[in-house]
């Protein structure tokens, strides 16, 4: 996404990224160089995010959201807002990849505690998100409820062909790749939630 066509919408949503990573990052005492180290993002790449400078591609986001230890969902959450059980429609703000074009919108309440996270994904006709492997988000589980369309999935080495009102779970960890090969938008329900045990403070 070219910075002279960002949108109002768009610099704040950059915004809300740069505050909450570096709210992730100083809460973990982790320096930029050591956070650069854990997620292979250049230290110059998340310290523009950090400053709200940069429009990050999907996978950018999910290598930091790695290297502090959070799903990707998380990034997207306003850190200032009181934490709610409560999530409203006109509550939730979408984000567009500025390389594939898919959007995304947190369902769940912001910043409440949970083990598990909901997430709307529309993904364009034609187009493929990827994602690398991220041993550091192995004990997270995810779900996909396709609700719209059709969409290849990929985990690992295993191709998934998902079909409206199909369902597919997986486990973080390894590389995955979501892709609509049709001429139709898809859309899909992610469902996000740790091991047994443990809480998302999102």
């Amino acid at each position: 996404m070219k910075e002279d066509v960002k949108t109002h919408a768009d610099r704040q949503i950059d915004a809300r990224i740069a505050a909450r990573v570096r709210e992730l990052r100083s809460d973990l005492g982790l320096s930029l160089e050591a956070l650069s180290a854990k997620c292979g993002v250049s230290r110059s790449m998340i310290s523009l995010v950090e400053r709200g400078e940069s429009s990050p591609t999907a996978m950018v986001l999910q290598k930091i959201a790695s290297g502090v230890g959070v799903p990707l969902a998380t990034l997207f959450d306003d850190p200032a807002e009181p934490a709610s059980p409560l999530s409203h429609r006109e509550d939730r703000t979408t984000w567009r990849d500025p390389e594939s074009g898919y959007v995304r919108r947190n369902i769940s309440p912001a910043n409440f505690a949970s083990p598990i996270h909901i997430v709307e994904v529309l993904l364009p006709a034609g187009t493929r998100v990827a994602y690398e492997s991220a041993p550091g988000q192995s004990d997270m589980h995810q779900q996909i409820w396709v609700r719209q369309g059709r969409v290849e999935v990929r985990v690992g080495e295993a191709t998934h062909q998902l079909a409206e009102d199909d369902c597919l779970a997986m486990r973080l960890g390894q590389p995955t790749a979501f892709a609509n090969r049709t001429r139709k938008p898809a859309r899909y329900i992610v469902v996000i939630a740790h091991a047994p045990g443990r809480a998302l403070s999102t």
